[in-house]
């Protein structure tokens, strides 16, 4: 049987520069890399050419070819040379840097090249006390450095804990570039952008990726449409206020809307909600987050509720006929098998249920109005409503890929 030849990767970038105090994309950081590179480049040359002594050359293995390689020319040496030619290399690619989302996750350490994506995330509970907690989950290497330092407070920790929001996006690309020089293969990495990024911005990031010899770089910019990446966020997963223009029946009224996430039966639905400054609601939309369900069926419903609503209908009455609505088997089937449907029996007595309680919290008249708007002054980290196939848990996109922060399933493995 032939022997599994393994390459060799990178894992944990980020937690050693925070180590050794050097903050991620400064240029200590970027000559640091790229020395760190040329030397794993160089004794990985030897050590292909030592498996293929005892193993062989891959089947395609071509000498001129190889040392005539602009890789091989950048980290050449009389040794390395000798071995080549000698014996010459087992590996056709010698080095990549690939996504480690599932066991960094498991060792609690930061990703490939990824800087760390936050200092902190925020996880709500909604059980345990009765009404909904916000908590900070430190990353771990965060955690471990204030309790070794004696402080409370994340926003006293020392420049080089830097996370990827923070880093201008011409230093991210200076880092990647550094490795690249020293990787045959390809980099999986990731530039995170503010939601205030330009066109502009986006346009000189890939030519300057492109200037710097990048072979690929992957660029999400926060509140982007696709779903399913980390993001910073100020407001709770569940629901967003946002200023709407008014429609057409009410040119002069001002709405405000209410987004709520629910989910069904089915999958995902997405109900938007919007009231007038009275708290009077004026227009509903229900949209599909993921397959199955009728797309048809909640544009139809949501035209009815607004209908009813803008035709003097109060809220509590339409809820009344969403409540009758009966139950639904795919509805009953998800909530026994995995219990994260919303409170209801069928998707109109889910939305029903969130529409009630948008009301009475715009009215004020529930007592978590006043909780609700106690908001985490620091950046959210945002997981996905997407589950884990092996605990449940919400997954989150990190290193390229979509893991699960609790028990390391990754979609990548």
């Amino acid at each position: 049987m032939e022997t599994l030849r393994r390459n060799v990767g990178i894992m944990g970038l980020s937690d050693m520069l925070i180590k050794m105090e050097i903050p991620y994309g400064s240029p200590e950081a970027v000559d640091l890399c790229n020395r760190l590179g040329s030397t794993m480049a160089q004794y990985t040359l030897y050590a292909s050419a030592m498996v293929a002594k005892d193993q062989g050359a891959y089947p395609e293995f071509n000498l001129d070819e190889v040392l005539e390689s602009s890789f091989y020319k950048a980290h050449q040496s009389p040794e390395i040379e000798a071995a080549i030619r000698q014996f010459g290399l087992a590996n056709s690619q010698i080095l990549t840097i690939a996504p480690t989302g599932t066991l960094s996750t498991m060792l609690g350490i930061s990703g490939g090249i990824e800087p760390i994506f936050a200092n902190y995330y925020t996880r709500k509970t909604e059980s345990l006390h009765g009404k909904d907690v916000y908590y900070k989950v430190y990353t771990p290497i965060v955690e471990k450095y204030m309790k070794e330092h004696n402080i409370t407070d994340d926003k006293d920790l020392p420049e080089w804990f830097i996370t990827a929001q923070e880093i201008p996006y011409r230093s991210r690309i200076d880092m990647q570039a550094a490795w690249q020089k020293h990787i045959d293969a390809s980099i999986s990495s990731t530039v995170n952008l503010p939601h205030e990024a330009t066109v502009e911005d986006v346009e000189d990031l890939y030519m300057y990726a492109w200037e710097q010899g990048l072979k690929g770089i992957t660029v999400y910019r926060d509140g982007c449409a696709r779903a399913g990446i980390l993001t910073t966020s100020d407001t709770k997963k569940e629901e967003q206020k946002e200023k709407t223009p008014t429609p057409a029946n009410e040119p002069e009224t001002e709405l405000i809307g209410y987004k709520r996430k629910l989910m069904t039966g089915c999958g995902s639905l997405h109900l938007c909600a919007f009231f007038n400054k009275d708290g009077e609601l004026r227009e509903t939309y229900l949209s599909k987050g993921s397959t199955g369900g009728c797309a048809s069926f909640m544009v139809g419903l949501s035209r009815m509720i607004s209908l009813a609503a803008r035709n003097g209908v109060s809220v509590p009455d339409i809820v009344d006929q969403l409540k009758s609505s009966g139950s639904c088997p795919s509805y009953a089937v998800r909530h026994a098998t995995k219990g994260d449907t919303s409170k209801g029996s069928c998707c109109p007595v889910a939305v029903g249920n969130a529409l009630l309680d948008l009301y009475n919290e715009i009215k004020g008249n529930k007592q978590v109005h006043a909780e609700k708007i106690v908001e985490p002054e620091t950046p959210v980290h945002e997981t996905t409503k997407e589950k884990c196939p092996e605990c449940g848990a919400e997954l989150r996109f990190e290193g390229g890929c979509m893991s699960c922060p609790d028990c390391g399933w990754s979609r990548c493995g």
